[in-house]
């Protein structure tokens, strides 16, 4: 009987991290929920190939994490202390550009980010990231993938994963992007 028990506690995790099927549509809230293994058209990272692509600067690391409004009731003369974010070392961090839906001037700059950080290639490797278990990540490089990006690359394991192999984490600032000349 302790045996089965054993066995039941040992498989019960594996029951409840079942693959989870892609969405045929960007997925809404709830955003932190078991994601698929899979995202069609992009390549699917590990910590250790995300590891080796980021020592070996081969690829663009885009974080998008969201980040907390001012709350719109709080009194204009009131200091407002935004979260840091602690990130990748070298990502450039894309803030509320995974959500399901953008509006118009969040489609604006996420496609001018991307279109600076590929250096205007719709080929240059970039590898979009957020949380374990989170969404954000994978709506972003769906995004990308419909833009016309070809080298999109999905890290699930986010800072997350980073972190819990010991990799080292870098204050970042919301990215500004400008077009490329």
């Amino acid at each position: 009987m302790a045996v089965a028990g054993l066995a039941l506690a040992l498989t019960l995790p594996a029951a409840l991290n079942a693959d989870v099927p892609e969405p045929e549509d960007y997925r809404g809230a709830p955003y932190r929920a078991p994601v698929p293994a899979t995202l069609a058209g992009a390549d699917v990272l590990d910590d250790m190939r995300a590891h080796a692509l980021w020592s070996a600067g081969e690829a663009v690391f885009i974080d998008v994490l969201p980040q907390a409004a001012r709350p719109p009731d709080l009194p204009a003369d009131m200091l407002w202390n935004e979260t840091p974010r602690d990130s990748i070392p070298g990502a450039i961090w894309l803030p509320n550009t995974g959500y399901q839906g953008l509006s118009d001037a969040e489609m604006v700059y996420f496609t001018n980010a991307l279109a600076t950080a590929s250096a205007g290639r719709d080929n240059a490797p970039m590898v979009f990231f957020c949380l374990e278990d989170c969404w954000m990540s994978w709506n972003a490089a769906r995004r990308a993938l419909e833009i016309g990006y070809s080298r999109v690359l999905w890290y699930p394991q986010g800072t997350d994963g980073w972190a819990a192999r010991g990799w080292p984490l870098a204050r970042v600032a919301r990215w500004e992007a400008t077009l490329p000349p």
